[in-house]
């Protein structure tokens, strides 16, 4: 009798589990919209507003925008994507604020949330893939899952076999915050020249640099116009060697370092820069920064030891007009 019913339980669980499968692996594919809303557009346009100007403060109002035509078209993959960077930018440069919130880290999960949905939705947008790979990074982090981490780590490698002009960057840049010694801050910093080489279909010196000789190559086509300034970044190029010499500071060789900070200089618009002065002071106190860079950071002290990933101009040395 006991044994007729544990059978007869156990069939009727096997068969659940098995209707439950069949459910959700049936279930119907969210498909990308072929068209965008009106909302959707004049969300955008705040979204470049915002951005262009610096506009930390402005964020709010932009996400609200942005969430309100996501919510009428789930399916816009630029603008789930638009939402993803806003909340990635949130939590890079929050030391704007004037107290951090412990709820600070919520971006990190919402902008992997939004990078995923707009990867699902765009799977061949080698961007929000390398996007998407940082904030696992980020939240896997924040949260010490390496399981997480690893994914998001994996996933970056993918991003920057789509696209390594971009990617490259991308995957450099999210490791410049690792102890020197790690093995992943030697990749990031390897990952910076590699991205110089594939830029100039070339090798590039890496003590005498000399990238003057290469400026040449400017173009705003292609997938080498991410090697430049754009609409889209019109500072790439400044902040791509404000990065970088970061990292060659934090690595002891300083020497380098400043002679990468000096090739920001070679830019069209360096003069219109907002940043020029920053540079200007890691060229002038590169020996001395080592130390500063690799010192623990201090949540209290707003400016020591603040390279420019995890400080107040993360995303701005960039994308600020």
């Amino acid at each position: 009798m006991k044994k007729g019913f544990f059978l007869a339980a156990l069939s009727a669980g096997a068969l659940l589990i098995g209707c439950e499968y069949a459910a959700v692996q049936t279930a119907p594919k969210k498909q990308a919209s072929a068209t965008r809303t009106p909302a959707a557009v004049k969300a955008d346009e705040l979204f470049w507003e915002t951005l262009h100007r610096g506009n930390y403060p402005g964020i709010p109002r932009a996400l609200d925008a942005l969430t309100a035509a996501y919510l009428e078209n789930p399916s816009d993959a630029v603008t789930a994507a638009h939402i993803g960077w806003l909340h990635i930018w949130r939590l890079a440069e929050r030391y704007r604020m004037a107290t951090v919130p412990a709820t600070i880290t919520e971006d990190a999960v919402l902008a992997r949330k939004f990078f995923q949905e707009a990867v699902a939705l765009n799977p061949s947008e080698a961007r929000y893939l390398g996007f998407l790979a940082s904030a696992m990074m980020a939240e896997g982090t924040i949260h010490q899952d390496q399981k997480l981490i690893r994914q998001g780590y994996f996933r970056m490698l993918d991003a920057v076999k789509a696209w390594p002009e971009f990617n490259l960057f991308t995957a450099g840049y999210v490791m410049s915050r690792q102890p020197t010694d790690s093995e992943r801050f030697k990749e990031g910093l390897e990952n910076f020249w590699r991205n110089m080489d594939i830029c100039i279909d070339g090798k590039i010196d890496r003590k005498v640099i000399g990238y003057e000789k290469y400026m040449a190559l400017e173009t705003t086509e292609g997938v080498k116009r991410v090697c430049w300034n754009s609409w889209i970044a019109p500072h790439n190029f400044e902040g791509f060697f404000l990065a970088m010499g970061d990292m060659l500071v934090k690595s002891g060789d300083w020497q380098t370092g400043q002679r990468i900070y000096a090739s920001a200089k070679l830019s069209k618009v360096y003069d219109k820069w907002k940043f020029r002065d920053v540079l200007e002071e890691r060229i002038k106190n590169a020996e001395a920064n080592v130390q500063v860079f690799n010192a623990p950071e201090n949540p209290k002290d707003r400016k020591a030891g603040r390279m420019m990933a995890n400080s107040e101009l993360a995303c701005m040395a960039c994308h600020q007009e």
